[in-house]
């Protein structure tokens, strides 16, 4: 994996940022709208985040599914380790266990579901 340079370049996004949302847009303006949901449910819980939007990079777009094996974007990575993509986040903010991982890491947020 370490030969690979779109390989390098995602995990030194990844690691740029205790949680990193890979996203179609930005988090002021999302283009799609599972990646919005994403950054509503984070922005709701008062998580910062690093947004990279692979609609501007064709190689980390196809990429990023290769490095995580999941086929679909919007992609969460909190402290380095890949959570899920929006039904995930989703379900997870829905439960509670979104908040739990953020305490679990360290990542300042709100309690709020």
């Amino acid at each position: 994996m370490s030969d690979n340079p779109t390989f390098q370049q995602i995990k030194s996004e990844i690691d740029a940022s205790p949680v990193t949302l890979f996203m179609k847009g930005t988090p002021v303006f999302p283009q799609c709208g599972f990646s919005a949901r994403v950054v509503q449910i984070l922005s709701h819980m008062g998580v910062p985040f690093r947004g990279v939007n692979v609609l501007e990079n064709a190689e980390i777009r196809e990429g990023i599914k290769a490095f995580s094996n999941w086929p679909t974007i919007p992609q969460l990575y909190v402290k380095g380790e890949f959570v899920g993509g929006c039904d995930i986040v989703t379900e997870m903010f829905q439960s509670g266990e979104l908040a739990t991982l953020m305490s679990e890491n360290g990542v300042p947020h709100s309690q709020a579901a």
